[in-house]
């Protein structure tokens, strides 16, 4: 403000000074001279140069800086807030997928709304989520699953997972651990009992026919899939075609976020066709005071039993109590109510008929575990 004031009084000062000097010498000295105007000239020279040299002067007074404002002191925060990522979409995706696996419902995007009616859409796509517990012991998860819904009326509100065993290109070329705190299986199995490491998916066996068993087991899957939608079940397909790229570990981890429960339908390599049974817990100390297993153990068995007898009410045969203890990498992980439910062996019937009675025993089965 004082340079304003100092600029605005000189401007003043030489524009009034000049209109009293001016005429008053101009005056004055053409009475002096009357030749040419010379002095008049002369002084008027003079007087252009103080008027630029003035000016420069003010010029000079502009180019100057600003005074330094005073530092002043500002205590940094004690942490920096989360920066933004540079794909915001992908938190927001992993996040709302997340919502939909933990609830077992629709998107926003996906549902409809009528009033006060909401209609569900026919499925969705769920992708692997690798901070979901236990994901980081998969070795194979680049495929997606799909999440069916229910419109049969009353729905159930219950999801269960139907996993079609086998079928995955190339994973007996993987392998991960059989248990999550890497100790040794208790029993046999596929793998021979005191590994620490088993195939990340086997190939499966092949019926007497030559059919493999992953064929037969989609296709009971496919089965099993429209009866539980039908009883109002919504219905998780871990594999739909013959390829599924997930690993036995990411099947149980879709299952774990997005199910109710875990349902693996498998037919046993035996050959004399034996009949149904599922696969129990062992009951071996060190193995059932390992997590997961220690806190759902008693669920994985209450499925099984539930399963049995609705096999039993469908008339299927069931291969003696029903239940052979086996150590499996699907339960050594799982934290829902998980079962391996083996449906036949090689030389065991695979027709649609058949399988639709083994369908129609595993619905009898849910519906007595879910009350």
């Amino acid at each position: 403000m004082k340079k304003v004031f100092v600029i605005f009084l000189s401007v003043v000062l030489l524009f009034s000074a000049i209109s009293i000097v001016v005429p008053a010498t101009v005056t004055t000295a053409a009475a002096a001279n009357t030749s040419s105007g010379g002095f008049v000239e002369s002084f008027t020279g003079k007087l252009q140069q103080a008027i630029r040299a003035f000016f420069d002067w003010l010029l000079s007074l502009f180019r100057k800086g600003p005074s330094p404002s005073p530092e002043i002191e500002v205590d940094e925060p004690t942490s920096l807030p989360p920066t933004q990522t540079e794909d915001p979409t992908s938190a927001t995706q992993t996040t709302t997928e997340s919502t939909v696996i933990c609830d077992s419902e629709p998107s926003s995007d996906n549902t409809s709304t009528t009033g006060e009616e909401q209609t569900l859409p026919d499925s969705q796509t769920l992708v692997f989520q690798p901070n979901w517990e236990y994901a980081s012991f998969s070795a194979i998860h680049t495929d997606s699953v799909k999440l069916y819904y229910s419109k049969a009326t009353p729905r159930k509100n219950k999801t269960v997972c139907v996993n079609a065993g086998h079928g995955t290109k190339d994973g007996d070329q993987q392998f991960t651990l059989c248990h999550p705190d890497g100790s040794p299986k208790v029993t046999g199995g596929s793998t021979a009992a005191g590994a620490t490491q088993a195939t990340a998916v086997s190939g499966g066996t092949t019926f007497l026919d030559g059919t493999p068993e992953a064929e037969a087991t989609l296709s009971l899957a496919l089965l099993v899939k429209e009866k539980l939608l039908a009883a109002g079940y919504d219905v998780l397909m871990i594999r739909e075609d013959d390829d599924a790229q997930l690993d036995n570990i990411a099947r149980t981890v879709f299952a774990n976020n997005c199910a109710d429960c875990h349902i693996a339908l498998h037919y046993d390599s035996s050959t004399n066709d034996k009949g149904l049974f599922y696969c129990g817990v062992p009951n071996v100390a060190s193995y059932r005071n390992m997590e997961p297993v220690k806190s759902h153990f008693e669920a994985h068995t209450a499925l099984g039993e539930a399963l049995l007898q609705g096999a039993r009410d469908a008339g299927i045969k069931v291969y003696s109590s029903g239940r052979v203890d086996i150590d499996l990498t699907q339960t050594s992980y799982s934290t829902v109510p998980s079962v391996d439910l083996e449906v036949g062996d090689r030389a065991s019937d695979h027709g649609a008929t058949q399988q639709g009675k083994i369908a129609d025993g595993i619905v009898r089965g849910v519906n007595a575990f879910f009350g």
